[in-house]
């Protein structure tokens, strides 16, 4: 039972043992934990139980709820910590600060809204009301985008977003995360600042000002400064890797008068620089803060003592970093094992396989997980997994053959194999530019008056349309001339290619935020493509097999049983008893963009530790020795530096039976 405490009624306490409930090194920042302080806390050291402890000791001590800040990065985390330090106190610290950064920059800016220009009932723009706005802001200004590929309204939000929560400049992030909208720079500077004034003139505010104005506020308005760093005598911030600049700057600002803040985090698992976060912020404290002090939470109460040997040896690679030694406190398990495959097939083969033999010695689904580094390397996988009837969900995503950006590509494919597919005509047609669903559907009528698909190259087709509608169907015609082709028929991986390189990719580039992941999954979808004979035979197969929906396996019904497959940023906070790392090739995990930047290369290497420490029980690292590339043919796959740096009494090879590529082809190819 929960209990609502009035104002200035004390907290009733239960008597919390704080020694027997903790382990030493956690007992130590609980109650020790004053002035600057940095926790570095460990993969599964328990630095959720050790926050909210300290909240509890805190408050116990006889700090007012009102007196704490406790700050989160997602409403999940918030409401969960708020959760269990009510089960723990079994009452409600009822003015406690607590939730998110922008839930609190809220809350903060209402009290202060005239002094930063605004009402106090101002409006907060949602991610669809932010791209509604953009809109507006290109119409206003009149901006042709639709003589090349301008940015879609999406795309310039996360433009726009990522260099305010970066502190780069937008030129500095065109330059290195879009290149190809560089030549747009003063028009997007244009539209940036056009947004900006109809906000202001709307009184709204997106995500972003809520810490934009909450920093300036602190640094600009001194009763606001003298506020809130005198009320809040201790503060928390959890997570603290995942920071960016933006937010380490407001702690900072928060903190002056008390300098009681405790951040707690793991630079070991910083990985999410593509959203903003700055490891720098988690490494620079001791510099920040010369007279703060610094905690390890060591001890792992997740997996066994063999995983955590091989994370340690392997996250050791890293320069630039604390040093950390990872201590396991349950018993010894079997060791991780390294399993080269012959190519992605016997990847795929050999996963599915041991997860029915492991299902058969009693391991549940739910208890397993596949983690790969980009969405493309599952591909195979979720082939196989289907083909095996083996239940599975994509974590934090689709399936591999759900995802927009794969369905656009297959629906022109669909349309010069069947003609009278009018769904897929609508979804190729309503990509391009000036064509809505009402133009697709007229297009879809003529074309079906006279059932000749050669018409659909031809002058004569959709001169009904208006001048900018022509430009999209010009695009429409391209790509259908490039594959409607007898002799292609045959060459399915050079069909999705021909779609790719005669505009799709343009379109990806101007209509997504992550297009570069996409282009990747699409060149993927082209290598997966090579092991048919026929497009027709490709399209039976994605479409069978995507019609699965895992209810029984091997007979068995599986209720909501399922394996889980997700990318390892997806997977991060998350365990299993069991996991894969599958895709441990050079140039794919660590990623080919990080081979020549130091730093990226340290994040990647961060990204396999937490790979690693996902799993309480058995690790399976499986390397692929050759695979299909469009551009070179079959090519031998090297390790991933991470295998290569492990030392080798940290795992077990296994050596394994598998199909060939060739037998693997072949099976797909049987009516």
């Amino acid at each position: 039972m929960k209990y609502t405490i009035k104002k200035d009624t004390p907290l009733n306490f239960n008597a919390i043992d704080y020694e027997n409930a903790l382990n030493p090194e956690q007992h130590e920042v609980v109650t020790r934990a004053e002035g600057p302080c940095l926790v570095l806390a460990a993969a599964g050291s328990g630095k959720t139980r050790t926050l909210i402890y300290r909240v509890a000791y805190l408050l116990e001590k006889g700090i007012p709820p009102q007196n704490i800040l406790l700050v989160t990065f997602t409403n999940k985390a918030a409401r969960n910590m708020q959760d269990r330090i009510e089960m723990l106190l079994k009452a409600k610290p009822a003015r406690l600060w607590s939730g998110t950064f922008h839930h609190i920059g809220n809350r903060s800016l209402r009290l202060f809204a005239k002094e930063i220009g605004y009402k106090r009932d101002f409006g907060i723009l949602d991610e669809g009301d932010s791209i509604d706005l953009l809109k507006v802001c290109i119409k206003n200004l009149k901006i042709k985008t639709k003589e090349e590929r301008f940015p879609h309204p999406k795309v310039l939000r996360s433009v726009i977003s990522f260099s305010i929560n970066s502190n780069k400049t937008l030129r500095e992030t065109l330059e290195k995360y879009h290149p190809y909208f560089l030549h747009f720079h003063d028009i997007i500077k244009k539209i940036k600042e056009e947004y900006n004034r109809k906000k202001a003139s709307s009184s709204n505010m997106d995500y972003d000002d809520l810490l934009i104005k909450w920093l300036w506020l602190l640094r600009n308005i001194e009763k606001a400064k003298d506020k809130f760093s005198k009320q809040f005598r201790y503060i928390l911030v959890d997570e603290y890797q995942d920071t960016n600049r933006l937010q380490s700057e407001i702690i900072k600002e928060l903190s002056a008068f008390h300098r009681n803040v405790l951040v707690v985090g793991d630079d070991a698992q910083s990985i999410y620089s593509f959203r903003g976060a700055d490891v720098s912020n988690i490494l620079s404290f001791p510099r920040e803060y010369p007279d703060g002090r610094i905690f390890k939470l060591e001890t792992n109460y997740r997996s066994s003592p063999e995983i955590l040997d091989l994370a340690n040896d392997s996250i050791s690679h890293n320069r630039n970093q604390f040093s950390k030694h990872l201590r396991a406190l349950n018993k010894s398990d079997t060791m991780p094992a390294l399993i080269e495959t012959a190519d992605l097939y016997g990847q795929s083969n050999f996963v599915a396989q041991r997860i029915l033999e492991l299902r058969d010695e009693g391991v549940h689904l739910n208890e397993i997980a596949v983690l790969f580094r980009a969405h493309y390397q599952s591909v195979e996988l979720e082939m196989e997994l289907t083909k095996r009837n083996i239940p599975f969900i994509v974590r934090g995503g689709i399936r591999f053959f759900e995802q927009a950006h794969i369905k656009d590509v297959l629906a022109h494919i669909k349309i010069s194999i069947n003609p009278y597919d009018e769904i897929s005509w609508l979804r190729a047609l309503s990509i391009q530019p000036g064509i809505g669903t009402v133009y697709a559907g007229r297009l879809f009528d003529e074309f079906s008056n006279s059932g000749d698909l050669n018409r659909i190259v031809g002058k004569q087709f959709g001169n009904f349309l208006p001048e900018r509608a022509q430009r999209g169907l010009k695009n429409f015609k391209k790509i259908m001339r490039s594959i409607v082709n007898s002799e292609l028929e045959k060459k399915p991986d050079e069909v999705i290619k021909k779609i790719i390189d005669n505009g799709y990719a343009d379109y990806a580039m101007a209509h997504f935020d992550n297009a570069k992941d996409r282009i990747d999954d699409l060149r993927e979808l082209v290598n997966f493509a090579h092991n048919y004979k026929s497009t027709r035979r490709l399209l039976r197969d994605i479409t069978l097999r995507e019609s699965f929906k895992g209810e029984t396996i091997n007979g068995v019904p599986s209720h909501d049983e399922h394996l889980v497959l997700s990318t390892i940023h997806q997977a991060k906070g998350l365990e299993w008893k069991i996991v894969f790392i599958i895709g441990l090739c050079e140039g794919q995990f660590p990623h080919h963009r990080s081979k020549e930047e130091p730093l990226e290369l340290e994040e990647e290497r961060r990204l396999f530790y937490v790979a690693a420490t996902r799993t309480k029980s058995q690790l399976y690292l499986v390397h692929p020795t050759t695979r299909y590339d469009y551009q070179m043919g079959t090519v031998i796959s090297r390790r991933s530096l991470f295998l290569e740096e492990l030392n080798e009494k940290h795992y077990d090879r296994w050596e394994i039976e598998e199909h060939s590529r060739q037998e693997y082809a072949v099976d797909l190819d049987k009516e």
